[in-house]
């Protein structure tokens, strides 16, 4: 269900912004999009795992607020992103 370092490396190099950046708003969505995906995947065994359901919810809502941000802030890095990391909206 977690991330593995090189995963988390992996991504982090994939969407900073300089050489140094690990927590840009970029860095962050694509971090919880790996997160979510993973416990999306792990819910479609574990029907009742309610616990982690509202974990989910709670990344999906950070990573909603994130996105909001970055929309607010630069809506060309916000439509980046989600081209990037395949959101909708």
């Amino acid at each position: 269900m977690s991330i593995t370092a090189e995963r988390r490396t992996a991504l982090i190099g994939e969407y900073q912004t300089a050489a140094t950046d690990t927590g840009s708003p970029e860095v962050q969505v694509a971090l919880l999009t790996e997160r979510i995906t993973n416990l999306t995947e792990h819910l479609k065994t574990h029907a009742k795992d309610f616990h982690s359901r509202r974990g989910l919810l709670v990344m999906v809502g950070k990573r909603r607020g994130l996105l909001d941000y970055l929309k607010r802030k630069d809506e060309a890095r916000y439509q980046t992103v989600i081209g990037r990391l395949g959101l909708r909206r």
